[in-house]
């Protein structure tokens, strides 16, 4: 089985014209101002998903500071969710600081998405005060059966492209401290912190309930990243994600099969991590 643990999907207003939608909404018009940045719908989702033998694809929209936008996408992700319950599965998404969080979280949890994210920071760190808007929504996912939250992360170092932050490792590592009975998934590997999992002392076991997904990879990591991933001792925690629109599955396809995984390692990757992690696939 194949699962895409990291695709996008909007509402269609935003789908048929993104222009209105920059005002008031700066981490938006980051990343989406250019028309290279492609926007999808969910029969397009579909089609890349049987093209590229994709069995199911876990789908997310944006974290807008606008309410109205934010419950709009996540209607529109509960009704793709409902009308393809074998090949969808999907986490509600919103700003932290938007004092609704926690309720929005647990009013889409209710209506049957499998957690939260992608979460994220784009105008900031994981500082002090991403991880006091953390906590309620924190507390929601264990309390519905310690569902994943997916957050974003990246690579501290290296060239700047739309949506880097300044996130540190020191503030990612404090995540996990802050939140270890919690499941959570760091997007884009995780910024390099699963390096660290070869330490002697302290964070293998820090990081027991950190997950790391490969979206964006081909654009940041040579294939070899998965061998390090193997070395570190952290394969089953790595999660197939595409970052769909932004790249297409065959992308990573190739970069795996350059790896020195065996078939079954691969087969991990691709979707039994994944499905380890997500109670309802």
């Amino acid at each position: 089985m194949i699962i895409d643990s990291h695709t996008h999907l909007f509402f269609q207003a935003v789908a048929d014209n993104r222009t209105p939608f920059f005002d008031g909404e700066p981490e938006f018009t980051l990343l989406y101002d250019s028309p290279k940045s492609k926007i999808t719908t969910v029969p397009q989702l579909i089609e890349t998903m049987d093209q590229h033998e994709v069995d199911v694809s876990i789908v997310f929209g944006f974290p807008w500071r606008n309410p109205e936008y934010t419950k709009r996408n996540n209607d529109a992700i509960i009704e793709a969710v409902t009308a393809h319950p074998k090949r969808l599965r999907g986490l509600a998404c919103f700003d932290l600081s938007w004092e609704g969080a926690a309720q929005e979280a647990e009013r889409c949890i209710d209506a049957g998405l499998s957690g939260v994210g992608e979460l994220a920071f784009y105008l900031s760190g994981i500082d002090d005060q991403a991880i006091r808007f953390l906590e309620p929504v924190m507390d929601v996912l264990r309390r519905k059966g310690n569902l994943p939250c997916m957050i974003h992360t990246n690579e501290p170092v290296g060239h700047y492209y739309p949506g880097k932050t300044s996130v540190t490792l020191g503030q990612i590592d404090n995540l996990a401290r802050t939140f270890p009975d919690n499941k959570i998934i760091l997007a884009h590997w995780g910024g390099g912190i699963f390096f660290y999992h070869i330490m002697k002392k302290e964070m293998k076991e820090r990081l027991k309930n950190i997950w790391y997904d490969t979206a964006a990879s081909v654009f940041l990591y040579d294939p070899e990243i998965y061998d390090m991933a193997l070395k570190a001792g952290v394969l089953e925690k790595v999660l197939f994600g595409t970052d769909y629109p932004l790249l297409t599955p065959d992308r990573y396809y190739r970069d795996i099969d350059q790896s020195q995984l065996t078939l079954d390692q691969k087969r991990m990757v691709l979707g039994e991590n994944t499905r380890a992690l997500y109670p309802d696939l």
